[in-house]
């Protein structure tokens, strides 16, 4: 190794404990403190993220990345160590471009911004939060301009959440699924009567359903010694390392089908990061960065397995025992009633057909903010349109509309596509994995799943960030991204459950 090196590594795990308070900090934010205690947090994390960012920009890192970017240093380096200078190098040149007392106030704006989104949505009031969104808006423009000069703001922000990706491939993909989607969902609500599916009803402890979550988690492969679980308003997952990955969730006495399905899915996402190559920890190459790619995994775990039927025979006996009420239900019920397609208002709480529309909704809304320019006030009217276009029902408050989802707050513009990608990847995989491990249903009936997991481990976790989403797709599948394999799944899959 050489001297360069060991001085730029130092360099990084300086910089990693900076990152390292960041990480904590918001995890106590969203998990634990109190609300009087959020300000102290906030100037925290400012200050803590400002540091590492001020690093991350400095002319000592330029210096370095600049020399380990010579021949005579490049040449000698480990193909791992290859890629984190290229993509660091990269970043450093979008980065250094952004004024520090901007970046400064983004990170102070998107902390405030989250805790006033969480009290808007409480009192389903949206004139709270508008004035930050705004805030939000003008700080990405602003940001996005010194890190992409020349390049259109949508553009740009696509990118950075799903690298490779672009609108005119989103719009594609989009569009072949509403052309077909659309008309599946008419038949299918066309047979509700004779489709009905039994009503969950009674009181759910939520202590119940925290031991469903364990049971999930270890049943599918969260490794618990590298991994812990808190409580939050959204459900979501972060980490420090592969070795300490952290999940969310938020569980509701009369609805205990919102925590099942999302403790399975947060823990798709824990599982990638868990088995990322430990190489790869604390720098650019781990936790992978690509929002699409992250998705494919929690997606595939929560929808293609978790809303088998076969995935819950060996486990469901399990269920009754842990939330009684269960007991009383078949599994064939059930089986109906976490695949019972309906126009609904929350995305979260979506069936994974209609499920498509909420994410080509705030798709084209993000469009409208950034392309058409819609006034911050107008967007709550124009949300209950498309709403109204693609789901046929108007939200009655902002709770349950343009207010239930945390992402806009924290400046995710651009992240929302990433969910229906993941969907679209999750056909392709499914394809693929069936002719390299067997037939899925016959896996999840022998409580098999771990095997899944071993070859999504081996398949896609490994490579962290190292793949971009294009490049993972076509050497795992062997074929370019297409959105008939999902299409085929859904209708398969449903024409069967509703006898269309």
């Amino acid at each position: 190794m050489s001297n360069l090196l060991k001085e730029f590594q130092d360099y990084l795990a300086k910089m990693n404990q900076y990152e390292h308070v960041v990480t904590l900090l918001y995890w106590d934010m969203k998990t634990g403190a109190p609300k009087l205690g959020q300000d102290g947090h906030v100037a925290a994390l400012t200050h803590f993220s400002t540091e590492s960012f001020a690093m991350s920009t400095s002319e000592k890192m330029g210096e370095m990345l600049d020399g380990l970017a010579k021949t005579e240093e490049y040449d000698i380096l480990t193909d791992t160590w290859k890629f984190i200078v290229k993509e660091m190098k990269r970043d450093y040149d979008r980065n250094k471009r952004i004024p520090a007392d901007v970046y400064a106030a983004f990170v102070q704006t998107q902390a405030q911004a989250g805790n006033v989104w969480l009290e808007a949505k409480e009192k389903s009031d949206y004139s709270l939060f508008a004035p930050y969104l705004q805030k939000m808006i003008d700080l990405t423009i602003e940001m996005t301009g010194y890190t992409d000069p020349g390049k259109e703001v949508y553009e740009a922000l696509l990118d950075q959440y799903e690298a490779g990706m672009d609108s005119a491939t989103i719009d594609r993909l989009f569009e072949d699924l509403k052309e077909e989607l659309i008309p599946l969902v008419k038949r299918i609500l066309s047979q509700e009567e004779q489709a009905a599916c039994p009503v969950f009803s009674g009181y759910f402890d939520p202590n119940g359903q925290r031991k469903v979550q364990e049971m999930l988690l270890d049943y599918i492969g969260f490794c618990k010694d590298a991994g812990s679980v808190g409580e939050s308003e959204h459900p979501f997952t972060l980490n420090f390392s592969s070795k300490d990955v952290r999940l969310t969730n938020h569980y509701y006495e009369h609805d205990p089908l919102s925590a099942i399905f999302s403790a399975i899915h947060e823990g798709g996402h824990a599982i990638f990061e868990q088995n990322v190559n430990p190489e790869y920890d604390n720098t650019v190459a781990g936790s992978c960065r690509y929002m699409g790619l992250h998705e494919s995994q929690s997606r595939f775990y929560e929808n293609i397995l978790g809303r088998n039927q076969n995935f819950w025979l060996p486990i469901y006996d399990k269920l009754g025992e842990l939330l009684p009420l269960f007991q009383e239900i078949p599994l064939e019920d059930f089986y109906r009633e976490i695949n019972h397609v309906k126009n609904s208002f929350i995305r979260v709480n979506a069936d994974e057909v209609t499920y498509c529309f909420h994410i080509i909704l705030r798709y084209e809304m993000e469009k409208a903010i950034f392309r058409d320019h819609v006034p911050v006030n107008e967007l709550p009217a124009l949300w209950n349109k498309k709403m109204q276009e693609y789901l046929q029902i108007t939200p009655a408050n902002d709770a349950e509309g343009i207010l239930q989802d945390m992402h806009w707050s924290d400046g995710g513009f651009g992240y929302f596509p990433s969910y229906l990608l993941g969907s679209i990847y999750d056909g392709m995989l499914l394809d693929t994995l069936q002719e390299e491990l067997g037939n899925v249903d016959e896996l999840l009936q022998n409580g098999q799943i771990k095997k899944i997991t071993a070859w999504l481990n081996q398949k896609i976790h490994w490579y962290g960030s190292t793949r971009k989403p294009k490049e993972a797709i076509r050497s795992v599948c062997g074929k370019e991204i297409s959105a008939e394999p999902l299409i085929r799944y859904f209708k398969e899959k449903y024409t069967k459950i509703y006898s269309i």
